[in-house]
């Protein structure tokens, strides 16, 4: 990211990361959430009337939501154990990468709990499509869409620097 001015590279690091850990709040509140609402499910007295495909998709969700959450919790311990270490550098550009796997996960776990309770209320077809819609949709805002915006201000910079 560029610098601020007046901002030198260790003023730079620090922003970044703080940066990211805000953006990680909003993230972490909600894999979070899930992540607990899928703990209870097997305690629940329906949850005897699943059939095997929807348990073996309730664990993988269960697995998905825990990795999503490890990975987004990730940068803060990242950080208390690197501490003192002038390693900020690359704490900023391995949590980021984290941080951005763990939404990934995060996208896969959603779109598993959708498929989940989808297939448990209105059958397996409705439940794919359900959760195929829900995957393309969380795609489309965490990825596509920055992408699209960061590849459109590239062009427009690459134009601007070659008139």
């Amino acid at each position: 990211m560029p610098r601020e001015p007046d901002e030198d590279e260790g003023a730079q690091l620090n922003r970044n990361f703080e940066d990211l850990l805000q953006e990680l709040r909003v993230s972490q509140n909600g894999t979070q959430i899930l992540f607990a609402f899928l703990l209870t499910v097997p305690f629940s007295s329906g949850f005897s009337k699943v059939t095997p495909f929807e348990r073996g998709l309730y664990f993988a969700t269960l697995i998905l939501a825990a990795f999503s959450a490890a990975m987004l919790i990730a940068p803060a311990v990242m950080h208390r154990v690197l501490f003192h270490q002038q390693l900020k550098a690359e704490l900023v550009n391995v949590a980021s990468w984290t941080a951005l796997g763990g939404q990934a996960l995060l996208i896969f776990a959603v779109s598993g709990a959708v498929l989940l309770v989808g297939d448990f209320l209105y059958g397996l077809t409705t439940g794919l499509v359900l959760a195929a819609v829900t995957f393309v949709w969380w795609c489309a805002w965490f990825f596509v869409t920055p992408l699209r915006l960061r590849t459109r201000h590239k062009s427009d910079e690459a134009r601007t620097s070659s008139t």
